[in-house]
């Protein structure tokens, strides 16, 4: 049999797995804080509590261990990881350089249809901000953040970015209880800019949007400071 024939028989790949199921549920508690850091977790309890087989989780547990949620210690407990201040600052850093770049190609290559999309992510993060829907609210944000990548034609900007905000992001989901609308407020001057094709506008906007987390993680830490590692960062 040739390599094309056995290549036919072949059973397609599910592209929602069961680890991408774990991943993505973990992942979701974690963010939320539902398994805040300092939980101690094994293979075995979840495999048992999600009804799955043991390596799917041990899969999954890697993956999160790679965005830095988790800290895997052989032949110990793995433990949700603490939030480093400087990872998130980092975090900002990086997304700073890249997406002042990806606005800035925005005002010069968006369509009114691309336009319209991330328009449409705006009015619904007003009803997620408004329903008070914490989760909602940071999906569509993130999504809001991708798709310019995305429609600039850079998405490899965003995978760069999601591998290095994992800590970024737990602060930003427990920033939504008071910052919410400030982060809205932002979006949509960032959007006024690309509208406006001003890209000096629009990459003042973005960088000035994600430097608020500086100020916001000095309330967060002293309301949480369990959450986090030892060090603080000083820039």
């Amino acid at each position: 049999m040739s390599d094309a024939a056995l290549l036919n028989v072949l059973e397609p790949i599910s592209r929602h797995s069961v680890t991408d199921a774990v991943f993505e549920e973990l992942h979701r508690q974690i963010l939320a804080l539902e398994l805040p850091p300092g939980t101690k977790m094994s293979e075995v309890e979840v495999a048992k509590v999600m009804d799955v087989s043991r390596q799917p989780v041990r899969d999954a547990f890697y993956r999160l261990s790679m965005l830095g949620f988790l800290t895997i210690r052989p032949q110990r407990a793995t433990v949700v990881s603490p939030i480093s201040e400087s990872a998130v600052m980092q975090a900002r850093f990086i997304r700073s350089a890249i997406e002042a770049e990806t606005v800035r190609l925005a005002c010069e290559r968006l369509t009114e249809a691309d336009m319209q999309a991330l328009e449409d992510l705006l009015q619904g993060q007003r009803q997620m901000s408004d329903a008070r829907d914490a989760a909602g609210f940071h999906a569509l944000d993130d999504q809001f953040h991708r798709e310019i990548c995305v429609r600039t034609g850079n998405g490899f900007a965003w995978d760069i970015i999601r591998e290095n905000k994992a800590h970024m992001d737990r602060v930003r989901f427990l920033s939504l209880s008071f910052a919410s609308q400030d982060a809205l407020g932002d979006h949509i001057k960032v959007m006024k800019a690309i509208r406006a094709r001003n890209s000096v506008m629009a990459m003042e906007q973005m960088r000035l949007h994600l430097t608020r987390i500086k100020t916001q993680i000095r309330r967060i830490r002293a309301e949480n400071e369990s959450y986090f590692e030892g060090e603080v960062w000083r820039d």
